[in-house]
């Protein structure tokens, strides 16, 4: 039964070891909250990881006032006294789906639920980072990071370089060649094993896309400076963001010129047109000849700046941009079949979530909206998280995960969401300034940079 009376209290008691008698007190939320309360739940734990995580599924009765922390104590003291080496985790709960951010009480009476049986209580690993690792320096604004491939971190700066990172601290590359700051930076092999075969791209302040093959890797206190072996013009002005098909054989690109090309992308140096004459740089080395690349084609329709563009599937773009508009494009025709109008500058876009088809986006101002374009007549957002105290800068979703995304913003967090509640599960403060970009890596991993010019790695997090 949902109310209980204080004798049921013992039932509790007897069900504790002597070790998690020890930790009553913090399971009931100590103090005078415990002996206040007087109703009881009856529960069953149940989980879907694997030994040694589990616990008994006989059911207890609990105290109805307990929050996460006190469940999550609760649950650690049930793992202890059949495991005395059991080191204590942080874990979350579900019920019916949604995630506990209230006390038991306050929960079910929020939901209507009337726990006149014994109620079910799923357990997962809290989403929160267990470790932060050093941060890597850089010389100036961190514009672009792209996690995508388990091995090592892209990373842009407005310094005009691109950077190749094995680890915190560890840069093995620079790319050289950007007259202007690098505003996106895209791998486009990230499944392959190893830097040596892969090949990236980068854009810039500077109106053009470069392609780079990244080969060997410097030593770890002097990192491989290579060239582009193709640059892509056709811009005519600053290109803010590019992505790259799910085949890695072309890339699309959005710029300040409020278009959107599509390039072809071909690992030969000797397609396109070649520069034959080598160019002499100021500190005196010498350029190998480049190729170069028109766009195959031009994507018009938006009225200014396109923020943000992604190409989850070969025959779909989605473009985001200042003129408050989210698009969907068609590769084959051209043309846009999806065109949201959302009030508000679009800094950011990402696709990903249930069946790899939800739509979030962020702006000018500190709310992360989610879309789910299946649902016929209706335009407006399915998810809003209004926790940020600034613009949104950046969003990802985790690649595995149905549930997870990242956003980070101007605030100087980065914070960690699950669609099953209204609050993030995780805040990351590590930055002291703006950060201007973040992302997954690893799939336990966020990667994140901005005005500080600092690479972060917050580490250990448990989504999977």
């Amino acid at each position: 039964m949902y109310l209980k009376r204080c004798s049921d209290l013992l039932v509790l008691r007897h069900a504790l070891s002597p070790t998690q008698k020890r930790h009553k007190m913090d399971i009931d939320g100590g103090g005078e909250d415990a002996e206040v309360s007087s109703r009881q739940v009856q529960v069953r734990f149940v989980t879907n990881l694997k030994p040694p995580y589990k616990v008994p599924q006989a059911s207890i009765s609990i105290p109805a006032n307990l929050t996460r922390f006190g469940l999550s104590a609760l649950i650690n003291n049930l793992l202890q006294a059949a495991n005395v080496e059991w080191k204590s985790e942080p874990f979350d709960f579900l019920i019916d789906g949604e995630l506990v951010r209230m006390s038991l009480e306050e929960f079910l009476l929020a939901k209507g639920i009337f726990a006149e049986k014994v109620l079910e209580i799923e357990y997962i690993k809290a989403i929160v980072p267990r470790k932060e690792e050093d941060p890597s320096l850089h010389d100036d604004w961190v514009s672009a990071v792209d996690g995508s491939n388990d091995g090592y971190i892209l990373t842009g700066c407005y310094d005009g370089f691109g950077r190749i990172w094995r680890a915190a601290g560890v840069c093995t590359h620079v790319l050289d060649g950007h007259s202007g700051p690098v505003t996106s930076i895209c791998n486009l092999m990230p499944k392959a094993e190893g830097v040596i075969d892969q090949i990236v791209a980068t854009a810039s302040k500077d109106k053009t896309l470069r392609l780079w093959k990244l080969g060997e890797e410097g030593s770890d206190d002097q990192p491989k400076k290579i060239q582009s072996f193709k640059i892509l013009r056709g811009h005519i002005a600053a290109v803010q963001s590019i992505a790259a098909t799910p085949s890695s054989d072309m890339v699309c690109s959005g710029s300040w010129d409020c278009t959107i090309n599509l390039w072809n992308v071909n690992t030969s140096e000797t397609d396109g047109v070649s520069i034959p004459e080598k160019k002499r740089k100021k500190d005196g080395r010498v350029e190998e000849p480049q190729s170069e690349g028109e766009a195959l084609t031009t994507l018009v329709g938006h009225k200014q700046c396109i923020s943000s563009v992604v190409w989850p599937e070969r025959e779909t773009i989605y473009s985001a941009s200042w003129d408050h508009s989210i698009r969907r494009w068609d590769v084959e025709t051209g043309k846009d079949s999806l065109n949201m109008s959302c009030g508000k500058v679009i800094n950011c876009l990402d696709i990903g979530g249930e069946s790899s088809a939800l739509i979030a986006a962020g702006g000018s101002d500190p709310v992360l909206r989610i879309w789910d374009p299946r649902k016929p007549g209706t335009l407006s957002p399915i998810f809003q998280f209004a926790s940020h105290n600034s613009w949104i800068s950046s969003c990802k979703w985790h690649r595995k995960s149905w549930f997870h995304l990242v956003s980070a913003s101007y605030d100087g967090k980065v914070m960690l969401w699950d669609l099953r509640t209204a609050w993030p599960v995780a805040v990351i403060d590590t930055h002291k300034d703006k950060v201007l970009c973040a992302d997954w890596w690893k799939d336990d991993s966020v990667i994140s940079s901005g005005v500080d010019s600092k690479l972060c790695i917050s580490s250990g997090i448990s989504v999977l």
